[in-house]
């Protein structure tokens, strides 16, 4: 009789820890689809940057162990902000859950489980990551050689608009994304006299040989977008949007780099329209120096740019970009009592990942107060992609050149200039009044 109850004893352990182990296995539709559908898929799916989808179990169980490197060591999802300074929507980290949930999954034999598990899939417009757009433009196909430097080319589109229009989303979409290391899309002006000899739709080098910042910084013109591998598309909130000028065209500055094989380029521009005229605009700035000289074999040589704002500013959101020798980027606010405020630190700047970060909530700034951007560059030996650590390095267009722009968006009134922007308003002083007698 004794031997009966430790024997059932023993049975209801034993079902009891399967049980406790089978509610404890990680499976890929209850677990894992949710993680990834979050921080994966936007570019892990077909036709987007990634070099293969994550959107299916049949998807990702092969790369199951290139997974958990990736999450272990954090190489992937790229994310580069440190967590001590600001608080950013766009943030793709994954949470220690998170990666020891994908960790147990690779571990415990990268299980499917039970289909009924697994989450709603997110729904992406064929072809775009932003909603259906209302009008595409696209420019003639380009030949990128095997080999060799390329300068920046520049293509003009026309968008015939008639009236001014407001946009609420925006995107670039290359057909060759691993040729095209970023697109920045300009607003010319109809008044702007800047690239009038470019044929429109057909990539175009002006003179200037990549040192003409004016070309580079399109011409004093607004910025709508950029584009680089990974950055998310630009959308902005109800009452927020960029603004296109009646009789404007898109220039787009496309940087290409040769891959080790021919191959063709046709990129093209998506434009949401807002449904109504906003309330704000959103306007892209860029603190930059262009006077650097990064001498040889130097690892740490720190260059500095400020950008003052008399009337205050709101802040949206921060895109540091260097080339190869960057090594970390940094942007401040200091205000009108001396104060100073890190806002975004990227202790480790990768070229290859160039991200917009962008603030959970938007910052507001008091009249006076100033933005300071700061990078850093590593010109050693020591840097695996300095393509010359004896070179004096200065400001220019290709990667083997050096760049240091803090881009940032804000935020103004949807009928005032820029020039009224950066205008300090004159005191508002109180009349004067005499008592008769």
């Amino acid at each position: 009789m004794k031997y009966t109850k430790f024997l059932t004893f023993g049975l209801l352990a034993a079902a009891a820890a399967w049980a406790a182990n089978a509610r404890q296995q990680v499976t890929f539709h209850k677990d894992v689809a949710p993680i990834l559908q979050s921080h994966c898929q936007e570019c892990h799916r077909p036709g987007e940057i990634a070099p293969f989808s994550l959107l299916s179990y049949t998807d990702a169980r092969p790369w199951a162990k290139a997974i958990k490197s990736d999450v272990v060591t954090k190489k992937m999802p790229p994310w580069f902000a440190d967590p001590r300074y600001g608080h950013f929507a766009d943030d793709r980290s994954l949470s220690k859950q998170e990666i020891d949930t994908l960790v147990a999954w690779v571990d415990g034999g990268a299980k499917e489980g039970d289909l009924k598990d697994a989450p709603k899939p997110r729904q992406y417009v064929d072809g775009w990551n932003i909603p259906k757009p209302d009008l595409v433009l696209d420019m003639n196909t380009f030949h990128i050689p095997a080999k060799g430097d390329i300068q920046y080319m520049y293509v003009v589109l026309p968008t015939k608009f008639t009236q001014d229009q407001w946009i609420q989303a925006a995107e670039a979409r290359p057909s060759d994304r691993t040729v095209v290391h970023h697109v920045v899309i300009f607003v010319r002006d109809p008044e702007s006299k800047w690239l009038r000899e470019a044929e429109p739709g057909v990539p175009y080098v002006p003179p200037g040989h990549g040192k003409d910042f004016n070309n580079t910084s399109g011409g004093g013109n607004d910025i709508l977008m950029i584009y680089t591998p990974g950055k998310v598309p630009e959308m902005w909130r109800p009452g927020l949007g960029k603004m296109i000028k009646a009789g404007s065209d898109l220039v787009l500055q496309i940087h290409y780099t040769a891959s080790g094989k021919e191959t063709d380029d046709h990129t093209k521009v998506g434009l949401v329209f807002a449904k109504e005229k906003p309330t704000e605009r959103a306007l892209t700035i860029g603190g930059n120096n262009l006077s650097f000289k990064i001498p040889p074999g130097d690892p740490n040589y720190r260059v500095d740019a400020k950008n003052v704002f008399p009337n205050g500013v709101t802040i949206l959101n921060f895109f540091p970009h260097m080339h190869v020798r960057g090594k970390a980027f940094e942007y401040r606010a200091v205000y009108p009592d001396g104060k100073s405020e890190v806002l975004l630190r990227v202790p480790k700047y990768d070229f290859f990942w160039q991200l917009d970060y962008t603030l959970t909530q938007p910052l507001i700034l008091p009249p006076g107060s100033r933005i300071e951007v700061t990078g850093w560059f590593d010109n050693s030996p020591n840097n695996p992609a300095n393509p010359d650590p004896t070179a004096t390095v200065r400001f220019g267009e290709q990667s083997w050149e050096e760049m240091m722009i803090g881009f940032y968006d804000v935020v103004m009134p949807a009928d005032m200039s820029m020039k009224e922007f950066f205008t300090p308003k004159k005191p508002v002083t109180a009349p004067t009044t005499t008592s008769g007698q």
